[in-house]
């Protein structure tokens, strides 16, 4: 078990809104290679390893995801915060406020919603961490 000090460790501060850029932000929250996925990944993935130390690592991380998704959820949430339906619309942003408001859903720039098929969790140790490294973007 953790402690969570409800704070973001690094603070979210954006005092210009621009829901054009949180329609690309919200990518990283709920895309295929976002946070949640990310979490749910490592989370998921642990199970397989017969290692306490390791399979407590990758709860490590993805509890360290996990602050990572409310950090991008922050960001999200102040880049559509007080926009008109007319500034949302302008930006593209229409669809999403349409179906979520100011909420913060995860899913894909394209508006393709997260789904549990955005990760593997395979069973084998190997395999599994080739995806978590082709996940957080390092050459395999």
């Amino acid at each position: 078990m953790w402690n969570y000090e409800k704070r973001l460790q690094y603070p979210i501060s954006i005092s210009t809104p621009n829901a054009k850029m949180a329609s690309f932000i919200i990518s990283q929250y709920g895309g295929p290679d976002g946070e949640m996925g990310a979490s749910m990944r490592y989370l998921a993935q642990r199970f397989s390893f017969a290692n306490p130390r390791i399979a407590g690592v990758l709860t490590d991380i993805g509890t360290e995801e996990l602050a990572h998704l409310e950090m991008i959820g922050a960001i999200v949430r102040q880049l559509t915060r007080g926009l008109s339906a007319k500034e949302l619309e302008a930006s593209g942003f229409a669809p999403y406020y349409i179906d979520h408001t100011a909420g913060v859903w995860p899913q894909a720039a394209g508006g393709v919603p997260f789904s549990a098929t955005e990760f593997q969790s395979s069973g084998d140790a190997i395999a599994d961490l080739v995806e978590d490294m082709a996940a957080e973007g390092a050459i395999v």
